[in-house]
């Protein structure tokens, strides 16, 4: 079946609410074609292009996306360089292109590790569209689900000290509060290419209770019509939440 009939079957009363993407394979894509990395990252931005622009089209009211995690720092750093400018080079395009689009940006991960002018795109960006009431983009950067965790606890720990948290109080609400998400909704769907099936250290906490979807495709192939696909398979799944 193709793209077109997956879109036609969505039930747009019912579409997941927030979408967390593990945009895996870029690597594996420009190995196949005998190209570098960077060839790779950049057609995987491409893609994240086009699935952008599916989501909010469609009505998606949050998208999550893995794109530096905390472990990629061990990358050569050939790579890791080139993934720092292919990203200031997508910030600058999103601060441009800013103007045209609805969509709010903000960034998960600790941003305090990146360097100083990618930082300041960042909170250029996060003040540029903090207005926009359409898609709502998170861009996971130095992101890793167990620092989240880690900088939580040291915040709670700290806000306990100083009297402004009650430790009998903490709770599963009160934990969420100190992620990097909080004030987001956990996950509906959680969308992995490249045929691998795993976390990799990503949004554990949040996606307790989301539904996973595995893609062989690697993630430069990965466009609107697998996300309908996806989608459509979230909807005819049968959600309990731990419940019967």
């Amino acid at each position: 079946m193709d793209g077109s009939y997956y879109k036609q079957m969505i039930d747009l009363d019912r579409l997941p609410k927030h979408i967390a993407i593990i945009m895996d394979g870029n690597g594996r894509w420009a190995k196949s074609r005998k190209k570098s990395r960077t060839y790779g990252h950049k057609a995987g931005s491409k893609a994240l292009e086009k699935v952008l622009n599916a989501a909010d089209a469609l009505g998606i009211s949050h998208l999550t996306v893995y794109a530096f995690s905390t472990e990629n720092w061990q990358r050569p750093k050939d790579e890791v360089d080139s993934l720092m400018n292919l990203l200031r080079n997508y910030l600058k395009k999103y601060l441009r292109d800013s103007d045209k689009n609805n969509i709010k940006i903000d960034i998960l991960g600790d941003k305090t590790k990146l360097d100083n002018d990618i930082q300041e795109q960042i909170r250029e960006l996060e003040i540029k569209t903090s207005g926009k009431s359409g898609l709502n983009l998170h861009i996971a950067l130095n992101y890793g689900s167990r620092d989240e965790m880690i900088r939580a606890v040291r915040k709670m720990g700290q806000d306990i000290l100083e009297s402004k948290l009650n430790a009998d109080s903490i709770d599963q609400d009160t934990i969420s509060m100190y992620l990097d998400t909080k004030n987001i909704p956990d996950p509906d769907l959680l969308i992995r290419t490249s045929g691998e099936q795993r976390l990799s250290n990503f949004l554990l906490w949040q996606i307790a209770y989301s539904e996973l979807y595995f893609c062989d495709k690697l993630w430069p192939d990965f466009d609107d019509n697998d996300l309908y696909k996806a989608i459509y398979e979230f909807q005819n799944r049968n959600r309990r939440f731990g419940l019967i």
